[in-house]
């Protein structure tokens, strides 16, 4: 079976404001422990004045990586919950930093821990999440004569087209993780009348709908 996992749309940010605090979040897409940091510094140089610069990540596609740090937060009121967040949105490969400019009133434990979830959970819905699949890429030509018929085949099976090339021919390119399986499908609905090129593996990514 091919990989898939679940990660963001997009490298982004949103705020939310608590009792008179900002908080920021950034979402970015990584892929070693190194970026992730290097990002963290980042944005600490970006935010001098802030106080707090608190963040987590995992990485790898089965989440075998996961980090948290509260940066002066009281101890397990930051890191932790940001992580907690990441966790149940299933996604990997994400660093999230949350960066805190105080507003003067104090939150006490239990409305930091609501505050830094809150603030982790509206930049996930604000981005989106998108479920990375492993795929294989094939590239049907056909006749002009049948486009609209295999158009509509796939739209049954809900299958979608990456991408559509019209020339002496119309090559139509998908991207499926059940190669054998549409392969005969589709060659049974036109009668054999195509011709299928069997390409590499690539990454393809699909919206998720958003429950966080």
């Amino acid at each position: 079976m091919l990989d898939r996992y679940i990660t963001i749309t997009k490298d982004d940010q949103a705020e939310l404001e608590i009792k008179k605090s900002r908080f920021i979040c950034a979402l970015h897409r990584i892929d070693t422990e190194e970026e992730a940091k290097a990002l963290i510094q980042a944005y600490k140089k970006k935010h001098p004045k802030a106080n707090h610069h608190c963040s987590a990540f995992i990485l790898g596609k089965k989440a075998e990586i996961k980090r948290s740090s509260d940066d002066g937060e009281p101890s397990g009121t930051a890191g932790a919950p940001i992580l907690d967040v990441l966790v149940q949105n299933q996604v990997v490969n994400v660093l999230a930093v949350v960066i805190r400019y105080f507003g003067g009133t104090k939150l006490g434990a239990g409305g930091l821990i609501r505050a830094y979830s809150s603030a982790t959970s509206h930049a996930l819905q604000q981005i989106g999440r998108v479920e990375v699949r492993q795929e294989r890429q094939l590239v049907l030509t056909i006749d002009y004569h049948q486009v609209d018929k295999l158009t509509h085949y796939l739209e049954t099976i809900d299958q979608p087209i990456v991408a559509t090339e019209y020339a002496d021919t119309v090559k139509i390119t998908l991207c499926t993780s059940k190669q054998e399986s549409l392969i005969a499908a589709i060659t049974d609905f036109l009668n054999g009348q195509l011709h299928i090129e069997i390409k590499d593996i690539v990454e393809a990514s699909y919206p998720l709908q958003d429950n966080s």
